[in-house]
């Protein structure tokens, strides 16, 4: 008897040492980060302000993920453009290639391959000119691409049907972005401003785009003009970048004061060829650069510019200032209109030459000079001889 009595109390000992290790574990397992813990006025059990502030500092912590480095080539491509981004994360490296340069250029497909590009996974033509789709074909003949975003519009040059012949026989996917649609390339957000819908006016319609990284950001316009940077403002979309792209190769016809304004870049860069016969950048907007003492660089100056930036902090390497200007003979040359290989765009910026002319003239090339242009009807000797006088029109060598 004596002996069961001693067995009951020792098992009820058991059982309430047991109740005491269960409640401590759960109250050990509420509190996830370990934190100590104290008692308010009511006898409550409850965290203390300063362990508040020490788990939301740890919280904080675990949110803010290191960036690896994104690093964005401005290429120089003569009186063109082509910007590559590459952005890498953990163990990918993503690559988007924004325009692909002039077509009488051969610039892009080496610099890629001195990278050791082997993929770009988007290629963006923000519209069919000639100097922004150029070498779009090459890229294509050369490199695995996994998509190719262009708007609706097409332009009539041989040019841009070699693109699309290109896009065609590759394995790219097509798309159409429109202004609103935002895209996740790894760590890098890219926003579309513009166009919400094509009017058929190429430049007008570049596909513009802001790239956010971390806290740093990036805006790209094409060639659009002032109208559509003024549309683009009306947008609730994100327009303040830490780098902005002079729209139209810092040309007058964009670059608003108050689109600048809003954009509020720390740097701006433009790509333009060295001497071109358009005088880009024009010299009212390197001068609202230089009042609003924002630091403007230029590929005709400095040639490939290269920014790199881990989402925090950037760095610019804008190469060495070229110190060499084009002779008389360059920049007739740069000029030049070749009537053998022009674009039909490019054609009809001759005197006397317009749409249906400009068609007739590529039909019967080859020409040995500038006077066998009188084989197209209506291209008289009077017209010769405007057009010699010009001086637009040539034959390269």
């Amino acid at each position: 008897m004596y002996r069961k009595i001693i067995m009951t109390l020792l098992m009820a000992i058991l059982l309430i040492a047991c109740t005491n290790d269960v409640v401590t574990n759960e109250n050990e397992s509420n509190n996830e980060n370990n934190v100590p813990m104290e008692q308010n006025e009511s006898g409550e059990v409850a965290e203390s302000e300063t362990n508040k502030k020490e788990k939301t500092s740890t919280q904080s912590v675990k949110k803010a993920q290191k960036l690896d480095d994104l690093t964005v080539h401005y290429m120089d491509v003569g009186q063109g453009d082509a910007t590559l981004f590459q952005v890498k994360d953990k163990d990918e490296t993503y690559h988007i290639l924004y325009d692909t340069g002039d077509w009488k250029g051969n610039e892009v497909v080496p610099y890629l391959k001195d990278l050791k590009v082997d993929y770009i996974d988007i290629v963006i033509i923000s519209h069919p000119h000639a100097d922004h789709i150029g070498q779009l074909h090459k890229v294509l003949d050369q490199f695995d691409v996994g998509e190719v975003w262009m708007s609706s519009n097409t332009a009539q040059s041989e040019v841009y049907n070699k693109a699309v012949e290109a896009i065609v026989k590759s394995d790219a996917d097509f798309d159409e972005p429109k202004a609103g649609d935002v895209f996740d390339i790894g760590p890098l957000q890219l926003t579309i401003l513009h166009p919400a819908n094509v009017t058929g006016n190429l430049n007008e319609d570049s596909i513009s785009f802001h790239a956010q990284y971390g806290d740093i950001s990036f805006l790209f316009t094409g060639d659009a003009s002032k109208t559509e940077e003024k549309i683009m403002l009306e947008n609730d979309l994100p327009i303040e970048a830490t780098v902005l792209q002079l729209g139209h190769h810092g040309s007058n016809t964009s670059s608003d004061p108050k689109f600048v304004e809003e954009v509020n870049p720390e740097i701006a860069i433009y790509s333009a060829g060295i001497d071109n016969k358009y005088g880009h950048p024009h010299e009212e907007v390197i001068d609202l650069f230089a009042t609003k003492d924002i630091p403007l660089y230029g590929t005709d100056t400095y040639g490939n510019i290269v920014i790199k930036t881990d989402g925090k902090t950037y760095e610019v390497d804008k190469g060495k200032k070229k110190k060499q200007k084009q002779t008389e003979k360059e920049k007739k040359k740069a000029a030049c209109i070749n009537i053998n290989d022009a674009s039909k765009e490019e054609l009809m910026e001759i005197i006397h030459i317009g749409d249906a002319r400009a068609d007739a003239l590529i039909e019967h090339r080859p020409y040995t000079s500038v006077e066998d242009l009188s084989i197209i009807d209506g291209i008289g000797p009077g017209r010769i001889s405007d057009i010699i006088e010009e001086g637009k029109a040539c034959i390269e060598e």
